[in-house]
Protein backbone atom coordinates (compact mmCIF):
# COMPACT_ATOMS: atom_id res chain seq x y z
CA UNK A 1 0.00 0.00 0.00
CA UNK A 2 1.38 3.06 -0.69
CA UNK A 3 2.18 6.05 1.46
CA UNK A 4 -0.45 8.58 2.18
CA UNK A 5 0.71 12.07 0.84
CA UNK A 6 2.37 14.27 3.18
CA UNK A 7 0.13 17.23 4.47
CA UNK A 8 1.40 20.42 6.42
CA UNK A 9 -1.49 22.34 8.00
CA UNK A 10 -0.64 25.25 8.98
CA UNK A 11 -3.25 26.91 10.66
CA UNK A 12 -4.11 27.33 14.67
CA UNK A 13 -6.01 26.27 16.50
CA UNK A 14 -8.65 28.60 16.46
CA UNK A 15 -8.98 28.65 12.63
CA UNK A 16 -9.65 25.33 12.49
CA UNK A 17 -12.98 25.27 14.82
CA UNK A 18 -13.90 28.35 12.91
CA UNK A 19 -14.26 26.55 9.70
CA UNK A 20 -13.57 22.79 10.28
CA UNK A 21 -16.42 20.81 11.68
CA UNK A 22 -14.57 18.35 14.05
CA UNK A 23 -15.82 14.88 11.68
CA UNK A 24 -14.56 16.93 8.67
CA UNK A 25 -11.05 17.73 10.09
CA UNK A 26 -10.53 14.37 11.80
CA UNK A 27 -11.26 12.82 7.88
CA UNK A 28 -8.53 15.11 6.68
CA UNK A 29 -6.05 14.01 9.27
CA UNK A 30 -7.38 10.19 9.03
CA UNK A 31 -7.47 10.18 5.05
CA UNK A 32 -3.35 12.17 5.28
CA UNK A 33 -0.67 12.01 6.55
CA UNK A 34 -1.26 15.24 8.27
CA UNK A 35 1.11 17.21 10.01
CA UNK A 36 -0.75 19.96 12.97
CA UNK A 37 0.33 23.28 13.51
CA UNK A 38 0.40 22.67 17.20
CA UNK A 39 2.83 25.40 18.14
CA UNK A 40 -0.29 27.81 18.46
CA UNK A 41 1.09 30.70 16.90
CA UNK A 42 1.95 31.28 13.12
CA UNK A 43 4.95 29.89 11.96
CA UNK A 44 8.05 31.80 11.29
CA UNK A 45 9.76 31.89 7.56
CA UNK A 46 12.71 29.91 9.30
CA UNK A 47 10.46 26.81 10.03
CA UNK A 48 9.10 26.87 7.07
CA UNK A 49 12.04 27.00 5.25
CA UNK A 50 13.15 24.47 7.09
CA UNK A 51 10.46 21.52 6.80
CA UNK A 52 8.10 22.61 3.38
CA UNK A 53 10.32 20.61 1.37
CA UNK A 54 8.98 17.56 3.41
CA UNK A 55 5.85 17.95 1.87
CA UNK A 56 3.35 17.39 -0.68
CA UNK A 57 0.73 19.53 0.56
CA UNK A 58 0.56 22.66 2.64
CA UNK A 59 -2.91 23.78 4.02
CA UNK A 60 -2.92 27.46 4.51
CA UNK A 61 -5.68 29.65 6.07
CA UNK A 62 -6.74 33.49 7.65
CA UNK A 63 -3.18 34.78 9.09
CA UNK A 64 -0.96 32.27 7.46
CA UNK A 65 2.64 33.87 6.70
CA UNK A 66 3.93 34.40 3.20
CA UNK A 67 5.97 31.62 1.54
CA UNK A 68 9.23 32.38 1.50
CA UNK A 69 10.89 32.25 -1.93
CA UNK A 70 13.77 30.38 -1.03
CA UNK A 71 11.86 27.98 0.70
CA UNK A 72 9.40 27.78 -2.60
CA UNK A 73 12.91 27.26 -4.53
CA UNK A 74 13.84 24.08 -2.45
CA UNK A 75 10.59 22.53 -1.64
CA UNK A 76 10.55 20.24 -5.10
CA UNK A 77 8.07 17.61 -3.28
CA UNK A 78 5.41 20.38 -3.22
CA UNK A 79 2.57 19.95 -5.68
CA UNK A 80 -0.56 21.40 -3.88
CA UNK A 81 -1.47 24.41 -1.44
CA UNK A 82 -4.90 24.63 -0.27
CA UNK A 83 -5.98 27.57 1.10
CA UNK A 84 -8.75 27.33 3.50
CA UNK A 85 -9.80 31.35 3.54
CA UNK A 86 -9.96 33.83 0.58
CA UNK A 87 -7.43 35.57 -0.98
CA UNK A 88 -4.21 34.16 -1.89
CA UNK A 89 -2.48 36.88 -3.31
CA UNK A 90 -0.53 37.67 -0.01
CA UNK A 91 0.77 33.95 0.44
CA UNK A 92 3.59 34.50 -2.23
CA UNK A 93 5.38 37.52 -4.59
CA UNK A 94 3.98 37.08 -7.93
CA UNK A 95 7.12 36.92 -9.63
CA UNK A 96 7.36 33.59 -7.18
CA UNK A 97 4.38 32.50 -9.07
CA UNK A 98 5.70 32.93 -12.43
CA UNK A 99 8.99 31.45 -11.80
CA UNK A 100 7.96 28.56 -9.26
CA UNK A 101 4.56 27.93 -9.32
CA UNK A 102 3.05 27.91 -12.64
CA UNK A 103 6.20 26.00 -14.16
CA UNK A 104 5.96 23.18 -11.28
CA UNK A 105 2.55 22.77 -11.95
CA UNK A 106 1.32 23.49 -8.19
CA UNK A 107 -2.34 24.04 -7.46
CA UNK A 108 -3.50 27.08 -5.32
CA UNK A 109 -6.77 26.03 -4.21
CA UNK A 110 -8.82 29.20 -2.62
CA UNK A 111 -12.18 28.93 -0.27
CA UNK A 112 -12.98 31.79 -1.56
CA UNK A 113 -16.06 30.35 -3.23
CA UNK A 114 -17.35 29.64 -0.05
CA UNK A 115 -17.39 32.23 1.90
CA UNK A 116 -19.31 34.29 -1.30
CA UNK A 117 -22.20 32.20 0.35
CA UNK A 118 -22.38 34.86 3.24
CA UNK A 119 -21.08 37.81 1.50
CA UNK A 120 -24.00 37.11 -1.55
CA UNK A 121 -26.61 36.42 1.40
CA UNK A 122 -25.60 39.76 3.43
CA UNK A 123 -25.66 41.97 0.27
CA UNK A 124 -28.95 40.61 -0.41
CA UNK A 125 -30.15 41.35 2.95
CA UNK A 126 -28.55 44.77 2.79
CA UNK A 127 -30.73 45.74 -0.18
CA UNK A 128 -33.79 44.36 1.11
CA UNK A 129 -32.58 46.65 4.35
CA UNK A 130 -31.84 49.66 2.98
CA UNK A 131 -34.33 50.00 0.14
CA UNK A 132 -37.07 49.26 2.69
CA UNK A 133 -35.90 51.17 5.51
CA UNK A 134 -36.11 49.18 8.35
CA UNK A 135 -33.23 50.58 10.47
CA UNK A 136 -35.11 53.94 10.37
CA UNK A 137 -38.83 52.46 11.35
CA UNK A 138 -37.08 50.47 13.88
CA UNK A 139 -35.46 53.65 15.32
CA UNK A 140 -38.44 55.79 15.46
CA UNK A 141 -40.36 53.28 16.82
CA UNK A 142 -37.33 52.58 19.41
CA UNK A 143 -36.44 56.22 20.37
CA UNK A 144 -38.74 58.42 19.12
CA UNK A 145 -42.06 56.82 20.11
CA UNK A 146 -43.51 57.05 16.66
CA UNK A 147 -45.35 54.29 14.92
CA UNK A 148 -45.02 55.83 11.17
CA UNK A 149 -42.52 58.73 11.49
CA UNK A 150 -44.12 60.84 8.11
CA UNK A 151 -40.65 61.72 6.66
CA UNK A 152 -39.97 57.64 5.64
CA UNK A 153 -41.77 56.38 2.94
CA UNK A 154 -43.99 53.12 3.42
CA UNK A 155 -43.92 52.34 -0.78
CA UNK A 156 -41.53 52.14 -2.82
CA UNK A 157 -39.16 50.42 -5.61
CA UNK A 158 -37.97 47.46 -3.75
CA UNK A 159 -35.74 44.36 -4.65
CA UNK A 160 -38.51 42.35 -6.79
CA UNK A 161 -38.93 43.98 -9.60
CA UNK A 162 -36.18 46.06 -9.81
CA UNK A 163 -33.29 46.45 -11.97
CA UNK A 164 -30.16 45.46 -10.25
CA UNK A 165 -26.74 47.14 -11.03
CA UNK A 166 -23.87 44.55 -9.56
CA UNK A 167 -20.16 45.40 -10.09
CA UNK A 168 -17.60 42.51 -10.70
CA UNK A 169 -18.94 39.13 -11.67
CA UNK A 170 -17.15 37.84 -9.16
CA UNK A 171 -17.61 34.33 -7.14
CA UNK A 172 -20.08 36.93 -4.77
CA UNK A 173 -21.57 38.76 -7.84
CA UNK A 174 -22.15 35.55 -9.28
CA UNK A 175 -23.81 33.88 -6.37
CA UNK A 176 -25.78 37.15 -5.72
CA UNK A 177 -27.21 36.17 -9.56
CA UNK A 178 -28.24 33.29 -8.32
CA UNK A 179 -29.49 34.01 -5.67
CA UNK A 180 -31.87 36.32 -7.74
CA UNK A 181 -32.92 34.27 -10.57
CA UNK A 182 -36.39 33.57 -8.87
CA UNK A 183 -36.77 37.17 -7.61
CA UNK A 184 -37.98 38.90 -11.36
CA UNK A 185 -35.29 41.20 -10.86
CA UNK A 186 -33.25 42.78 -14.18
CA UNK A 187 -29.71 42.39 -13.26
CA UNK A 188 -26.63 44.30 -14.97
CA UNK A 189 -23.25 43.31 -14.98
CA UNK A 190 -20.30 45.81 -15.13
CA UNK A 191 -17.03 43.51 -15.54
CA UNK A 192 -14.59 44.16 -18.28
CA UNK A 193 -13.01 40.67 -18.01
CA UNK A 194 -16.93 39.45 -18.13
CA UNK A 195 -17.26 38.06 -22.14
CA UNK A 196 -20.73 38.59 -24.18
CA UNK A 197 -21.24 33.87 -23.78
CA UNK A 198 -20.50 34.08 -20.07
CA UNK A 199 -23.02 36.82 -19.84
CA UNK A 200 -25.59 34.81 -21.67
CA UNK A 201 -25.03 31.69 -19.47
CA UNK A 202 -25.66 34.00 -16.03
CA UNK A 203 -29.00 36.04 -17.85
CA UNK A 204 -27.42 39.05 -17.28
CA UNK A 205 -26.91 41.96 -19.59
CA UNK A 206 -23.23 43.26 -19.82
CA UNK A 207 -22.61 47.25 -19.69
CA UNK A 208 -20.69 49.71 -19.28
CA UNK A 209 -20.04 51.45 -15.81
CA UNK A 210 -22.09 54.49 -16.12
CA UNK A 211 -24.61 52.82 -17.97
CA UNK A 212 -25.24 50.64 -15.15
CA UNK A 213 -25.70 53.45 -12.45
CA UNK A 214 -27.66 55.35 -14.83
CA UNK A 215 -30.56 52.54 -15.38
CA UNK A 216 -30.18 50.59 -12.40
CA UNK A 217 -32.67 50.77 -9.32
CA UNK A 218 -29.81 49.57 -7.16
CA UNK A 219 -26.15 48.43 -7.42
CA UNK A 220 -24.46 46.03 -5.35
CA UNK A 221 -20.71 46.05 -5.55
CA UNK A 222 -18.56 42.71 -5.90
CA UNK A 223 -15.47 43.93 -7.49
CA UNK A 224 -11.87 42.98 -6.27
CA UNK A 225 -9.26 45.76 -4.62
CA UNK A 226 -7.13 46.32 -7.03
CA UNK A 227 -5.02 49.48 -8.58
CA UNK A 228 -8.03 49.50 -11.53
CA UNK A 229 -10.64 49.58 -9.25
CA UNK A 230 -9.49 52.36 -6.67
CA UNK A 231 -11.59 55.17 -6.43
CA UNK A 232 -13.62 53.21 -9.79
CA UNK A 233 -17.30 54.65 -8.50
CA UNK A 234 -17.27 58.33 -8.07
CA UNK A 235 -18.82 61.66 -8.62
CA UNK A 236 -19.55 60.61 -11.87
CA UNK A 237 -21.01 57.53 -11.66
CA UNK A 238 -23.03 58.34 -8.27
CA UNK A 239 -24.80 61.64 -9.96
CA UNK A 240 -26.58 59.35 -12.29
CA UNK A 241 -28.37 57.33 -9.51
CA UNK A 242 -31.84 57.65 -9.56
CA UNK A 243 -33.70 59.27 -6.49
CA UNK A 244 -34.26 56.58 -3.59
CA UNK A 245 -31.42 54.31 -5.10
CA UNK A 246 -29.38 51.73 -2.53
CA UNK A 247 -25.47 51.72 -3.20
CA UNK A 248 -24.52 48.20 -1.18
CA UNK A 249 -20.45 47.54 -0.75
CA UNK A 250 -19.72 44.09 0.92
CA UNK A 251 -16.35 44.43 -1.12
CA UNK A 252 -13.31 46.96 -0.66
CA UNK A 253 -13.91 50.16 0.31
CA UNK A 254 -11.11 51.73 -1.78
CA UNK A 255 -13.29 50.90 -4.45
CA UNK A 256 -16.01 53.84 -3.65
CA UNK A 257 -14.59 57.64 -3.62
CA UNK A 258 -15.52 58.42 -0.18
CA UNK A 259 -15.39 62.18 -0.88
CA UNK A 260 -17.85 61.83 -3.66
CA UNK A 261 -20.08 59.09 -2.23
CA UNK A 262 -20.26 61.97 1.38
CA UNK A 263 -21.27 64.80 -1.02
CA UNK A 264 -24.34 62.49 -2.90
CA UNK A 265 -25.37 60.89 0.19
CA UNK A 266 -25.80 64.34 2.15
CA UNK A 267 -28.12 66.05 -0.27
CA UNK A 268 -30.22 62.89 1.26
CA UNK A 269 -31.52 61.41 -2.35
CA UNK A 270 -29.64 58.17 -2.21
CA UNK A 271 -28.91 55.54 0.73
CA UNK A 272 -26.15 53.37 0.93
CA UNK A 273 -25.25 50.23 3.13
CA UNK A 274 -21.28 49.43 3.66
CA UNK A 275 -20.05 46.95 5.41
CA UNK A 276 -16.60 47.65 4.11
CA UNK A 277 -14.91 51.48 4.54
CA UNK A 278 -12.06 53.00 3.61
CA UNK A 279 -10.19 53.37 5.92
CA UNK A 280 -11.40 50.66 8.22
CA UNK A 281 -12.63 51.56 10.75
CA UNK A 282 -13.70 54.77 9.75
CA UNK A 283 -11.92 57.40 11.96
CA UNK A 284 -14.82 58.39 14.88
CA UNK A 285 -14.74 61.86 13.23
CA UNK A 286 -15.70 60.23 9.63
CA UNK A 287 -18.91 62.54 8.63
CA UNK A 288 -20.04 59.43 6.78
CA UNK A 289 -20.94 58.23 9.98
CA UNK A 290 -23.69 61.06 11.09
CA UNK A 291 -24.86 60.26 7.80
CA UNK A 292 -28.99 58.88 8.64
CA UNK A 293 -28.93 57.51 5.15
CA UNK A 294 -26.16 55.47 5.42
CA UNK A 295 -26.14 51.92 7.15
CA UNK A 296 -22.74 51.01 8.59
CA UNK A 297 -21.57 47.68 9.60
CA UNK A 298 -18.06 46.29 10.32
CA UNK A 299 -17.00 44.10 7.75
CA UNK A 300 -18.76 41.59 8.97
CA UNK A 301 -20.54 40.13 6.07
CA UNK A 302 -18.39 37.22 5.24
CA UNK A 303 -19.25 35.68 8.56
CA UNK A 304 -21.87 32.74 9.20
CA UNK A 305 -21.48 29.10 10.56
CA UNK A 306 -22.98 27.97 6.76
CA UNK A 307 -20.04 29.92 4.66
CA UNK A 308 -17.29 29.42 7.21
CA UNK A 309 -18.12 25.55 7.67
CA UNK A 310 -17.91 24.96 3.75
CA UNK A 311 -14.43 26.06 3.86
CA UNK A 312 -13.39 23.50 5.54
CA UNK A 313 -15.72 20.82 3.46
CA UNK A 314 -14.42 22.27 0.63
CA UNK A 315 -10.37 22.00 1.43
CA UNK A 316 -11.24 18.55 2.34
CA UNK A 317 -12.80 17.93 -0.81
CA UNK A 318 -9.63 19.71 -2.73
CA UNK A 319 -6.93 17.13 -0.94
CA UNK A 320 -9.40 14.60 -2.05
CA UNK A 321 -9.84 15.26 -5.50
CA UNK A 322 -5.95 16.81 -6.21
CA UNK A 323 -4.55 13.57 -4.53
CA UNK A 324 -6.95 11.32 -7.01
CA UNK A 325 -5.99 12.82 -10.02
CA UNK A 326 -9.36 14.84 -10.60
CA UNK A 327 -9.87 18.52 -11.31
CA UNK A 328 -10.26 20.60 -8.07
CA UNK A 329 -12.92 23.15 -7.92
CA UNK A 330 -11.51 26.37 -6.57
CA UNK A 331 -8.50 26.22 -8.53
CA UNK A 332 -7.40 29.40 -8.64
CA UNK A 333 -5.83 30.36 -12.36
CA UNK A 334 -2.43 31.72 -11.49
CA UNK A 335 -2.07 33.90 -14.67
CA UNK A 336 -4.94 36.05 -13.87
CA UNK A 337 -2.95 36.88 -10.16
CA UNK A 338 -2.99 40.00 -10.81
CA UNK A 339 -6.27 40.57 -11.52
CA UNK A 340 -7.54 39.09 -8.77
CA UNK A 341 -8.44 40.55 -4.89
Amino acid sequence: MSAKPAVWYWPTQSHTELVFRPEIFAALCDEFDVCVNETGRQLSADEICARLPDFDAVITGWGAPPFPPQALERAFRLRLIAHSAGSVKHLFPEDTVQRLLIPRGVVVFSANEAIALNVAEAAVGMLIMASRRWPDFIFAIRHEGEWRPPDVPINGQYLRGATLGIIGASAVGREVVRLLRPWDVKILVYDPYLSEEAAERLGVERVSLNELFERADHVSIHAPATPETKGMVGAEQLRRLRDGAVIVNTARGSIIDHDALYEELRSGRIFAALDVTDPEPLPPDSPLRRLENVYITPHVSGAGYFGYFRIGEMTLQAVRDFFAGKPVRGAVDLSRLSQLA
